[in-house]
C-alpha cells in the first residue's frame, strides 16, 4: 500500500509501509535546489508502520539510521496499514479527548479500488476523529450523523464540485444549505439518489443527516 500521511508542520509524521518509498523518492524532487540527503533528513517520518510488504529494504534501513521508529505489524493481517497508523496516532496523542485531533492522509485515494474502499472504511471505524483523505484532485472526510456540520470552504483551493455520499447505510433525511442544488429532507442511497457533481455556492455549507455521510470536494490545481 502506497500511502503516507504527514505535513511539514505536523506534530507527528507517520508513513504507512510503502508510503515511506514515496517520501524518500518524492521529497527531493519537490526541493530540487537542495541536497537530496538534507531534504530526506529534514522531512523524515517519525514512524513507519504496517506489515512491511511494500517498503523497500534500503528505504527502511535509511530512515531507521536516521532514528525513525520501524513498527512491523506483519502479524496483523486483519487491519489495513492506514488503520494501524491511525490507531497508533490516537493511542499516542496526549490526553483522552481526541476531538481536536486532525489526521491528514496523503496518497489514500487513487490506485486500486479495494485500497480506496479500505481507506474510506477507516473513516467509519474512527468516526470521532477528523481524518481527511487527500488526493491530487479532491479531499474527503466523514460527516458523522451525531450533529449538524458547518463546513468552511477555502475557495482559493477548494471547489466548486462537491458531493455527499451515504456509504454504509442509506440516509432517509439529509438537508443542506450553501449548495447549488440543496437537499431538503432528501432520501439518499446506493441504487437511488446520491448527491454527486453538486456545486458549492457559498463560503459555508451546512449539512444535517440521519446517516453518516462522506463529504467530498474538488481541489483547484
Amino acid at each position: 500500500m502506497l500511502m503516507c500521511f504527514s505535513v511539514c508542520a505536523a506534530q507527528v509524521r507517520v508513513c504507512a509501509d510503502g508510503g515511506a518509498n514515496r517520501v524518500f523518492d518524492g521529497m527531493p524532487e519537490l526541493l530540487p535546489g537542495h541536497a537530496r540527503d538534507d531534504v530526506r533528513s529534514r522531512y523524515k517520518p517519525d514512524v513507519i508502520k504496517g506489515d512491511m510488504d511494500s517498503v523497500r529494504p534500503e528505504v527502511k534501513e535509511y530512515y531507521s539510521n536516521l532514528g525513525t521508529k520501524i513498527a512491523d505489524q506483519s502479524h496483523d493481517q486483519d487491519t489495513t496499514d492506514l488503520h494501524k497508523c491511525v490507531a497508533f496516532i490516537t493511542d499516542n496523542s496526549p490526553g483522552s479527548d481526541k476531538s481536536n485531533l486532525c489526521i491528514l492522509v496523503l496518497g489514500a485515494l487513487g490506485g486500486r479500488f479495494d485500497h480506496e474502499m479500505g481507506n474510506i472504511n477507516v473513516l467509519h471505524l474512527f468516526p470521532n476523529i477528523k481524518i481527511v483523505l487527500l488526493s491530487d484532485d479532491c479531499l474527503i472526510f466523514l460527516l458523522p450523523r451525531t450533529h449538524t456540520h458547518s463546513i468552511h470552504i477555502e475557495r482559493s483551493v477548494e471547489g466548486p464540485h462537491c458531493g455527499l455520499i451515504p456509504v454504509g447505510t442509506p440516509s432517509t433525511s439529509t438537508t443542506t444549505t450553501g449548495l447549488r442544488w440543496n437537499l431538503d429532507n432528501t432520501h439518499m442511497s446506493f441504487g437511488g439518489l446520491i448527491s454527486t457533481s453538486n456545486i458549492v455556492d457559498e463560503d459555508q455549507v451546512m449539512v444535517t443527516s440521519d446517516s453518516d455521510l462522506i463529504w467530498t470536494i474538488s481541489l483547484r490545481h
